[in-house]
């Protein structure tokens, strides 16, 4: 019965950002230096659940994987239906800083896919010291939209159906049918217009070209990792965005695509090994 049972453990937090108090959902496993995951726009923390149960991780690192407000297990602030849903900059920051500071992190490394993967830069340049790492998934400074996001939110239209057809096309040929299929079924239950509210702050709030001045690599080391067959956040836009960060570390993935912790764990832990071996030796 005990080899049936995940080592994963899952609670609730209550978290107060920019004067609303959420209650927050986590799960964490391992112990070590804590390792804050940030999931992709319109999904939630089950897309880290490969690397919380991977022990060749959870034996140096405390992997913590949470659900920001409005998304999967974590309820939206009292009041929400009074109001859309836009994830901007400063409400994703302050939701990460403070979300940290309740379970009272010392330094973490923080790994962000999509939109996680983006923030990740706003934080090396804003609050860089606060971290021991810095991990992008899938980020560059900025991406040209290819998408219409007034579908992602109709009426006439499944929300959950459109959402996943949008990125079912960033994943890539050779991830398992299995581990593809979970990766969208997180995304068929989205709750009502999240994707778009969250991808306001990727194509209006989040434009960073020409914004990443300061990062200090040699006290927060970046890296950035991206799949080869990532045509929303492409390998040339990280290598892009790398060049103008002195210090950035680019890493280009192959056989992965837009969600590499989940569409295809074991190729992507090829990758992401080699990076926290070399965090927990600094």
């Amino acid at each position: 019965m005990k080899d049936r049972i995940e080592p994963i453990v899952g609670r609730y937090i209550h978290v107060d950002v920019l004067g609303e108090t959420c209650r927050i959902y986590f799960e964490e496993c391992g112990q070590g230096i804590p390792l804050l995951c940030l999931h992709t726009a319109g999904s939630d923390g089950r897309q880290f659940r490969h690397l919380l149960n991977d022990a060749g991780v959870t034996d140096r690192f405390r992997v913590i994987a949470f659900d920001m407000p409005w998304h999967g297990k974590s309820y939206p602030p009292v009041g929400f239906h009074e109001r859309d849903y836009e994830l901007t900059t400063e409400r994703y920051v302050a939701t990460i800083r403070a979300f940290s500071a309740a379970l009272g992190l010392d330094r973490p490394v923080v790994m962000g896919c999509s939109i996680g993967g983006r923030i990740v830069l706003q934080l090396a340049h804003a609050h860089g010291a606060e971290f021991r790492a810095l991990i992008g998934l899938e980020s560059a400074d900025h991406q040209q939209p290819w998408y219409d996001t007034s579908w992602l939110n109709r009426p006439d239209v499944h929300g959950g159906e459109v959402c996943a057809a949008l990125v079912s096309g960033l994943i890539a040929p050779q991830s398992p049918s299995e581990y593809r299929h979970e990766t969208l079924w997180q995304y068929k239950q989205s709750g009502p217009g999240i994707f778009k509210g969250d991808l306001y702050f990727y194509r209006v709030d989040s434009d960073l070209r020409g914004k990443l001045g300061g990062i200090d690599t040699s006290t927060t080391p970046l890296y950035l990792l991206t799949g080869e067959y990532d045509f929303s956040c492409s390998p040339e836009d990280s290598i892009r965005t790398a060049e103008t960060i002195p210090g950035a570390k680019v890493t280009v993935m192959k056989e992965l695509g837009h969600f590499p912790m989940s569409e295809n764990p074991a190729q992507f832990r090829k990758y992401i090994l080699p990076v926290l071996d070399e965090i927990a030796a600094r």
